[in-house]
């Protein structure tokens, strides 16, 4: 059982990174009551590791995404093996439009998966996993490559291969999108 101790510092060191990590299960998942779950598990198994985590120059952030990122992997890869009844979960339930997200656009920070356009979501959602993942890593959660190769288990390499081809699939989705909003010729 960990102490006192150990559990305020763990909170000091993960609960900053708690919001991250509740968007990038909102967006892996498209539904916040299984984000509520995965984000519930994720700190679970953050808490019980902690005693051999160690704090590297980027933080717990990629840390704790990780652990988000197996666990729900590992969850979809069980419920695949499993006969299922219900249709996959979709991004239905988010808004409808853009809104003003206020602060300054450029930082992950300020990004709230919540807020993007419908289509958006849905063409983001139609990439293939290993796409759609590095591609909200980078993009919503701001992490570097270097960490998103730790987050995802694989060579840094790959996830730059990964970050330009869905990059360029989303593109090919949007173009109609685009167009239509004035954002291209």
């Amino acid at each position: 059982m960990l102490d006192a101790n150990t559990k305020a510092r763990f909170e000091a060191t993960a609960m900053p990174h708690f919001d991250a990590v509740f968007r990038m299960a909102c967006a892996l998942s498209g539904s916040r009551v299984e984000a509520d779950d995965l984000v519930q598990e994720a700190f679970i198994r953050g808490f019980k590791a902690f005693e051999r985590f160690e704090l590297r120059e980027y933080g717990a952030k990629p840390w704790l995404l990780k652990i988000l990122y197996n666990v729900f992997y590992t969850a979809k890869n069980k419920q695949r093996r499993q006969p299922s009844l219900l249709d996959d979960v979709d991004f239905d339930h988010f808004e409808e439009e853009l809104v003003d997200m206020g602060g300054d656009p450029e930082t992950a920070e300020s990004l709230n998966w919540d807020h993007f356009d419908e289509e958006i979501k849905k063409a983001v959602e139609s990439l293939q996993p290993e796409y759609r993942t590095v591609l909200l890593l980078w993009s919503i959660e701001g992490l570097s490559y270097k960490e998103i190769a730790e987050v995802c288990e694989c060579p840094m390499g790959t996830i730059m291969s990964r970050l330009y081809r869905g990059r360029q699939l989303l593109g090919r989705k949007l173009r109609s999108y685009a167009q239509a909003r004035g954002f291209s010729g």
